[in-house]
């Protein structure tokens, strides 16, 4: 299959967009491999986080919750409900994406992070013809994708080597970046409303055991989020 000039320097974008925030991601790959390790998940088993579940935030949570000793349903169920906020993902990018078959869809959903988020719907919303974007939203994931899976590979392997590193407090480093990357995305109400119902649910119930403080805020975000976008229709805020 020849791929067009244009796809292929969409797909040329979509990364070099994206160097910046993979730069700033190397540092709490190799942190998620080093806590992993520590927590007590075997190193194939920190390395198949990255490769199937590849969603840092949640890493990061599953890793806590196993180190504390959580139910692995509740890891689970944790890990997908902070995952949840792709929903809100979706409905920002779905329009863009009508038409795409599944051989698209399919690893461009899985793909999906943040960083790709943040990037990829301000292409998107560049007034340029879209034929090609899809390329970068894929260009975007490539980059990322294989960043996460070299840092969690670099962070097994020295993990051993730190001494307790949870201890350092380097996994807040990770709820930084994710506030970095949150902010300037938060341009219409139920995006806002999201933010706050999914802060102040998670801040109240920070005492419950196995973080379900953490689950009931990225819930309640998520199901304020989708109902005030039905109720509003996605006014801006700024």
């Amino acid at each position: 299959m020849t791929v067009p000039f244009e796809a292929r320097r969409e797909f040329g974008r979509g990364m070099k967009d994206t160097i910046p925030l993979v730069i700033g991601a190397v540092p709490f790959g190799i942190i998620f491999g080093a806590l992993a390790v520590s927590a007590g998940i075997s190193a194939a088993g920190t390395i198949g986080l990255s490769l199937f579940v590849f969603a840092g935030s949640s890493q990061f949570i599953a890793a806590g919750l196993f180190a504390e000793g959580a139910a692995p349903a509740v890891i689970v169920l944790t890990t997908f409900i902070v995952n949840l906020r792709h929903a809100l993902y979706a409905t920002t990018l779905g329009p863009y994406l009508r038409g795409l078959p599944q051989r698209w869809l399919i690893p461009l959903g899985f793909w999906l992070t943040d960083e790709t988020f943040a990037v990829t719907a301000r292409r998107y919303a560049e007034p340029d013809p879209p034929e090609h974007k899809h390329w970068y939203f894929l260009g975007s994931e490539a980059i990322m994708y294989a960043n996460w899976q070299i840092c969690t590979w670099i962070g097994v392997v020295v993990g051993r080597a730190i001494p307790d590193p949870a201890s350092w407090g380097l996994d807040f480093a990770m709820s930084v970046t994710f506030i970095g990357l949150v902010v300037p995305t938060v341009r219409t109400r139920p995006i806002l409303a999201a933010v706050i119902a999914a802060g102040l649910v998670a801040v109240l119930g920070s005492g419950l055991p196995n973080r379900l403080g953490l689950l009931a805020g990225a819930l309640a975000g998520v199901a304020v989020g989708l109902a005030a976008e039905v109720l509003s229709g996605e006014a801006r805020v700024g």
